[in-house]
Order: C-alpha cells, then sequence, then structure tokens
C-alpha cells in the first residue's frame, strides 16, 4: 500500500480542529498510541500499540524531505510479524507515545497528534488507490494546507522517532523546517 504523507507543526490545535471539521472531515476517534521503533537493515519498523485495539506492525519506506512524500508500506499482525522478523527481541530504537485525534475526510487520514516530550503536530495521510492518483491526492493535501494555514507552524521532514533520537542518535537537523537547526 502507499499513502502520500505531509507533517507539520500545529500552533493552534483547537483552531486546526474547527477548520477541519467546517472542511468535512469527521472526527473517527480519540486514541492513545505508543509506537516502538525498531532497528532493521533497511525500511523503518515500527510496532503500534493503541488502547482497545490489536498491535500492529508497520513496516514503510519514505524518504525524509518537507514537502509530502510518499510511503510504502505494509501492515502486519502480530502472528505476521513474528512470521516476517522472526521472535526473537529486535533492537529497540526509540519509544513514540502520543494521543492522537483521527479524522477521516475520504481517503485523506488527518492526526491532530500531542507527542510526549515533542509537541503537537499535524499530519496528513491520503491514500493512493486507482480513484485516488498521487496528482489528487497533492491537490487534497495543497487545499488542506491552505485551509489551515492559520494554524500552521514549520514542516517536519522526518518522523516523531527521528525528532526524539536527534540527540542520541546524533541526526542531522536538516529534518526539520527553515530555521530549526
Amino acid at each position: 500500500m502507499q499513502n502520500l504523507e505531509f507533517k507539520c507543526e500545529l500552533r493552534d490545535l483547537a483552531l486546526a480542529r474547527s477548520i477541519i471539521i467546517r472542511f468535512g472531515a469527521v472526527h473517527a476517534g480519540t486514541l492513545e498510541q505508543t509506537d516502538t521503533y525498531y532497528r532493521v537493515p533497511s525500511g523503518r519498523l515500527k510496532k503500534r500499540e493503541t488502547v482497545g485495539e490489536p498491535t500492529e506492525h508497520i513496516f514503510y519506506h519514505r524518504p525524509d524531505r518537507l514537502n509530502p512524500k510518499i510511503s510504502q508500506f505494509t501492515i502486519y499482525s502480530e502472528p505476521q510479524a513474528a512470521e516476517r522478523f522472526g521472535t526473537s527481541p529486535l533492537p529497540i530504537w526509540v519509544v513514540v507515545r502520543k494521543v492522537r485525534e483521527l479524522f477521516l475526510l475520504g481517503n485523506v487520514r488527518i492526526h491532530l497528534d500531542q507527542v510526549s516530550k515533542l509537541g503537537t503536530f499535524l499530519e496528513f495521510e491520503a491514500m493512493v488507490t486507482n480513484g485516488a492518483t498521487v496528482e489528487h491526492c497533492q491537490k487534497q493535501i495543497a487545499d488542506l494546507r491552505a485551509a489551515l494555514t492559520p494554524t500552521l507552524g514549520e514542516p517536519i521532514g522526518c518522523g516523531y522517532s527521528d525528532l526524539l533520537a536527534l540527540d542520541q542518535d546524533d541526526q542531522p537537523h536538516r529534518l526539520l523546517g527553515p530555521g530549526r537547526a
């Protein structure tokens, strides 16, 4: 599967929520999530634990860049992950804890994330399908970004895991938007 993703800082959570709802998005729930990231030879692997939901393992490839980017991903159940990645414990890289407000607008998932130790962010995930091309998804994200401009901070070119690991792994600061080095 693939989607087009965009992430940025969120300066006004209440206003963003209001704009998203006026835009037609439907609130699908508030999720407490813990994502445990593992060190793997290529790609990224996280175990997502969501209160009240089955555990998922998400393996994906996504470039680090500020503009919307394509992510290729596969979601595995616990047994499927054990079959795919083995039963020996994988080395843990970093753990991300967040509260996510999930809104749905057609094929777009809108996340209003409050991430422990990092702050508040907005993320769009537009699913690429036969009926929603990459170009269509780019337009959807551009329209949402335009509507939410008063609430948005700097774009983020990486995942929350990368932001948390900046100090421990000495990651380059190019993953953040302008003026954030």
